[in-house]
């Protein structure tokens, strides 16, 4: 892929976000895709991660996690408190907060030129299956030509990386979960063929509806880490308790 967005980008807590919207991420998205397919489909996929407040911590506590974020060509800001941050601070802004569940919704909906296929990498079977299922009914745009459960040992990468190259998906998205969705991405980025390959944590268990998104005001407010605690304490509650403010504490430190 030779021509590529020149995305703006912002510094914040150590690490380079790009500013733009989610409509600017899925036209380019749109333009890479092209790009994909006049190269026979044998270019390595542009790398997407999502950056929170538990990815902002690990980013400084983990070298692994932070070495593989290094080889994203967007990071984007999934946690709203990074876009206002980039308001309060002297940097440049970013527009809007860019939510994978949101991006996952928007490029199922985009008006391509053809179906745009997706392969989906992580979950358990049982959601994963749901998943496909749920995009099947929800979104006729979309064409879901392979899936893969998060389950599987290191010896097994190999064929996962066969599987999704003899697809060649536009879109491969992997969730599952920091760090190992990065971890996965950063090691066989060379080697996978696709279009975009966009890290989405626990995205599928919102299209199946087993998650639920937060109300209007709370996600307005930044607040809807809040509501995904009080849904699920006891998986959160640690995360949450350690790394949201170590993550404020980060973005205010290194302010730039």
């Amino acid at each position: 892929m030779t021509d590529w967005w020149d995305f703006k980008t912002t510094r914040i807590g150590g690490v380079e976000l790009v500013t733009a919207g989610r409509r600017e991420i899925v036209n380019a998205l749109q333009h890479d895709i092209t790009v994909f397919e006049r190269n026979d489909r044998e270019s390595s996929p542009r790398l997407m991660f999502d950056l929170n407040g538990q990815g902002l911590s690990l980013f400084h506590t983990d070298p692994a996690f932070k070495s593989a974020m290094l080889t994203a060509d967007v990071v984007h800001a999934d946690g709203g408190f990074l876009v206002s941050l980039s308001k309060l601070l002297r940097i440049p802004k970013i527009k809007e907060r860019t939510a994978t569940t949101d991006i996952f919704t928007d490029i199922a909906t985009y008006n391509f030129s053809r179906r745009v296929t997706f392969f989906l990498l992580g979950g358990t079977e049982d959601v994963s299956h749901r998943c496909a299922q749920a995009i099947k009914e929800k979104y006729p745009g979309v064409e879901v030509v392979g899936r893969r459960n998060g389950y599987f040992a290191e010896e097994d990468e190999a064929n996962v990386v066969d599987e999704i190259n003899r697809l060649t998906p536009d879109v491969l998205w992997v969730g599952m979960g920091k760090p190992l969705e990065q971890f996965f991405a950063a090691k066989h980025a060379k080697s996978l063929k696709a279009g975009w390959l966009i890290t989405c944590g626990g995205c599928y268990n919102f299209v199946t509806g087993d998650y639920k998104r937060a109300p209007r005001w709370m996600q307005y407010f930044n607040m809807e880490w809040v509501y995904r605690l009080i849904s699920d304490p006891r998986r959160l509650f640690f995360r949450y308790l350690i790394t949201t403010p170590h993550a404020l504490y980060l973005s205010l430190k290194r302010a730039e």
